[in-house]
């Protein structure tokens, strides 16, 4: 994907110190981040939460950033890391998870397919799921995604190949 000259100068606005010209940049990517973190995380609360973490890191370290890198895999790749580092404890994760049911959730299609959907992703590695979260569900390339989850190109076309196996025997077992 490449980096619009407009999204260029809304960072360079924003690493000049506009908030509004960051305001943009978090209007034009927050849904995907959101998107990609509770699918990642299985939960919409955490993920909220998650993206919210990204986006105050982002604001803070944006006059790091290169403006001519691609600011969502740069996002998304925070989100990983966040995810991954695990700074949620288990109780706080355990009230929220109480607070939002499943049927709180907007479902689109079959609920009995995302159902299967989410509780397939689950048994994923983590890894694997963030390579297939990007690659099939945010339409990033695999190069894209190496980039963010700061892996390897092969080692994200490995894990989008065997995350894919893995689903399709999960949600074969499931419909079969």
């Amino acid at each position: 994907m490449t980096v619009s000259s407009t999204e260029q100068a809304w960072v360079k606005d924003a690493q000049a110190g506009s908030a509004a010209a960051f305001a943009l940049l978090v209007r034009a990517h927050q849904q995907a981040l959101r998107n990609f973190l509770r699918r990642l995380a299985g939960n919409h609360a955490e993920a909220d939460d998650l993206a919210q973490e990204v986006f105050i890191f982002a604001w803070e370290k944006i006059g790091r950033f290169d403006p001519a890198r691609s600011f969502r895999a740069w996002l998304m790749g925070i989100g990983f890391r966040k995810y991954r580092e695990g700074k949620r404890g288990w109780l706080r994760r355990m009230m929220r998870d109480a607070r939002y049911s499943e049927t709180e959730r907007t479902v689109v299609g079959d609920p009995d397919l995302r159902l299967d959907l989410s509780a397939a992703l689950e048994g994923v590695p983590v890894e694997q799921r963030a390579a297939l979260l990007l690659c099939l569900g945010q339409d990033f390339s695999h190069s894209e995604a190496a980039e963010a989850l700061d892996l390897p190109l092969g080692t994200v076309k490995s894990h989008v190949a065997r995350g894919r196996e893995k689903l399709v025997a999960k949600l074969g077992e499931s419909h079969g």
